[in-house]
């Protein structure tokens, strides 16, 4: 199984220019689709006199959820390339926008493809392409005496505790723990009650 993947560590920006158009492409980390809409919606507000707003997320793993959008250009000649390089770069949890100025002269379904494309291409060139890996919140319950064994494997792995609660006789912990290390955990304090949320 795996449980890493690639994306960027903060925003990015390229460009292309082509024939008077200028194509300024800006890359984001995303985690959700409604983070997506609201950094659309805010381009589309900062630079309300461009043309087009052209736009290809992938979120998940594997990239799963996904969507490429050509703002009026010509179907297929603005989404598909920008989604294009996402999927060349391997990444996911990166939302790319290319925001167009028209320059007067139409540059045609190659011109527009290849303009798309390489913008996309500077910004992920000029972003920092790290290696995250995917977690599960998972909650423990153990008895009180259990305490600091349970504690010890928080640190050995290096866990992170998102919230607890010591109980007289229950305990219950929640922490981010990396996929791959859930099955191990319960080998490592008998009796413990593992629930993923």
């Amino acid at each position: 199984m795996t449980d890493s993947y690639r994306t960027i560590a903060a925003p990015a920006e390229g460009a292309y220019k082509d024939k008077g158009s200028k194509f300024t492409a800006y890359a984001f980390p995303v985690e959700n689709e409604l983070q997506v809409k609201n950094l659309v919606a805010r381009l589309k507000k900062d630079f309300y006199d461009a043309r087009h707003h052209c736009y290809a997320y992938r979120i998940g793993k594997n990239g799963a959820q996904f969507r490429a959008n050509d703002d009026g250009e010509p179907s297929g000649t603005a989404g598909k390339p920008i989604l294009g390089q996402l999927l060349s770069a391997d990444v996911t949890n990166v939302l790319v926008v290319v925001v167009r100025y028209f320059g007067g002269t139409l540059l045609g379904t190659s011109g527009l493809i290849a303009a798309y494309k390489n913008a996309t291409a500077d910004a992920l060139v000029n972003a920092q392409i790290v290696e995250r890996t995917w977690n599960a919140e998972v909650t423990f319950d153990f008895a009180y005496e259990q305490m600091n064994a349970v504690m010890k494997v928080v640190k050995d792995e290096r866990l992170q505790i998102i919230s607890q609660n010591f109980g007289d006789t229950v305990c219950q912990i929640t922490l981010s723990v990396r996929e791959s290390k859930i099955p191990n955990l319960k080998f490592q304090i008998p009796n413990l009650v593992i629930r993923t949320i």
